[in-house]
């Protein structure tokens, strides 16, 4: 919810009765009196413990977004859906956790009330948004694997994701830039699992669609009948990278400062043109694409530096 360079350690409060004593009384004639100072002193810091209410309240909507996904992806004979229309609608609010999550930040620093209360109250939300609740989705989008195997991935995924967090709390400095992440940002990481829950539905709907040619009646099929593995499996992989030392830049931070490169405009050209030809089957693909592009480039250029090295000695 706010820049890390607000999150400095709390420091000890002190009773008030023993500062009253120490700095807020003066003496006049014999006559004990409280000073304007310790009055001001005792106001200020109710000041400080009373909440930012914009910031907060963004905050608090990641968090309601998340448990209104848990809710609706275990409800059962209570919502009468489909369990693909289920799955849907919990990934659309963790989607809805995400623009939340992206917002609370930047209206604490725009409205200068960004608190140690709301870096707290983010991490707390984020863990229900981007933990628990795809680990839910990973429970419930597979009837193939052993219940007790997707149990124990969910379980993992939601443990990284703690991990993730409180890593980032602990080890950005206060100078902190912004501009990336070591390690899969847990956002982009439950909005990977969300991605694929949207677009089953869509897939559902290549398969059997009359609009369609037969080979992508028979690719979608394939889709569906891979995803019950394919998704527990790429929690495990999204998992790992959200511990992992992989730089990744900070895409909404370079958005809104305005920070673009030629190539990040090609990217979101290719995004939008997949949205449109694919519809929500493109979000898995651009997801895909953030969590697995920063290892792979980075497994590229640790295996390019001694060919270039060895080259260069030769040449010498």
């Amino acid at each position: 919810m706010i820049e890390m360079s607000e999150l400095k350690p709390r420091l000890p409060i002190q009773d008030d009765d023993s500062v009253d004593d120490e700095s807020d009384l003066i003496q006049e004639d014999g006559v004990t009196e409280r000073s304007k100072f310790g009055r001001r002193r005792r106001r200020g810091k109710k000041r400080r413990l009373t909440l930012a209410v914009l910031p907060t309240l963004l905050t608090l909507g990641n968090g309601v977004c998340g448990l209104a996904a848990i809710a609706i992806a275990v409800s059962t004979e209570s919502l009468d859906w489909t369990p693909e229309s289920k799955l849907f609608a919990a990934g659309l609010l963790i989607f809805g956790g995400m623009l939340f999550d992206a917002l609370d930040g930047s209206a604490a620093r725009l409205t200068g009330q960004a608190s140690r209360f709301g870096a707290e109250l983010d991490s707390l939300c984020d863990a229900v948004t981007f933990g628990v609740a795809p680990a839910v989705i990973v429970w419930r989008i597979s009837d193939v694997l052993l219940q007790r195997l997707t149990w124990g991935i969910g379980v993992l995924f939601a443990l990284c994701v703690l991990i993730r967090l409180a890593r980032f709390n602990v080890e950005t400095p206060e100078d902190d830039d912004h501009e990336g992440f070591e390690g899969l940002p847990s956002p982009a990481a439950a909005g990977t699992i969300a991605a694929f829950a949207i677009a089953i539905p869509d897939l559902a709907d290549f398969s059997v669609g009359e609009a369609y040619p037969e080979w992508i009646h028979s690719m979608a099929g394939l889709a569906l009948d891979a995803s019950h593995y394919v998704i527990p499996t790429l929690a495990l992989v999204l998992a790992f990278l959200m511990v992992s030392r992989y730089e990744y830049p900070h895409v909404f931070a370079q958005l809104v400062r305005g920070r673009r490169a030629p190539h990040q405009i090609g990217q979101a050209l290719f995004a939008v043109v997949g949205l449109f030809l694919l519809h929500w089957v493109a979000l898995p693909v651009v997801f895909c694409y953030f969590a697995f592009m920063s290892p792979i480039r980075s497994l590229l250029q640790r295996n390019s530096k001694p060919a270039t090295s060895t080259s260069s000695v030769e040449g010498g």
